[in-house]
């Protein structure tokens, strides 16, 4: 994983952490059929990283430029508390979800793969870009994961997180001794 100078500390003062969809959630593949979007592949693993982040505190949002009925459903699985779709103007969004839940931008990571997310990228106090991101986005971000969109890219970026917290290791002897966290049905 490539990291700039601070982005550990920086990691540690996130309370929300933003996700594209395609392209960070996703592989970025569009899969149509004659009734149009017919699925994306989400990562189990990184399903389970979100799901920790979530059941530590940190709140979990997305901001996309497309709708679609099968982000919503992902998004719901993992108890996600934000859901922007449609939104091409993500900075827009971003403000508003630091409005409603009254986080600085010191407490906002965000993770993208694209252009369209260096407005949201260049103001959060965290930024991330997995793997195969746009050059753009991979110079403008804290740290740039080893792996791509949809690919375990999320999860290495989550635990970047949870380990700049504290919260990691907590996370592991929890599980080693079977008092493991909830883990939700959608993600086993």
């Amino acid at each position: 994983m490539k990291l700039k100078e601070g982005a550990t500390k920086r990691a540690a003062a996130v309370k929300m952490i933003v996700f594209d969809v395609d392209g960070v959630l996703s592989d970025g593949r569009l899969y149509y059929g004659p009734q149009g979007e017919i699925f994306k592949a989400f990562f189990t693993r990184d399903g389970l990283g979100i799901s920790l982040a979530r059941q530590v505190g940190i709140k979990l949002a997305i901001i996309t430029g497309r709708s679609s009925k099968i982000v919503m459903t992902r998004a719901q699985e993992l108890g996600f508390d934000a859901i922007y779709q449609g939104k091409l103007q993500k900075k827009e969004a971003y403000e508003q979800l630091k409005a409603d839940f009254g986080f600085l931008d010191e407490q906002m990571a965000y993770i993208g793969d694209d252009i369209i997310d260096l407005p949201v990228l260049k103001c959060a106090g965290f930024s991330a870009a997995v793997g195969d991101a746009v050059p753009e986005v991979a110079e403008a971000a804290d740290i740039v994961s080893d792996f791509p969109g949809g690919s375990g890219a999320v999860r290495q970026i989550i635990e970047f997180i949870l380990k700049a917290q504290g919260k990691w290791q907590e996370i592991v002897e929890a599980y080693k001794s079977g008092n493991n966290l909830e883990t939700p049905r959608a993600i086993q």
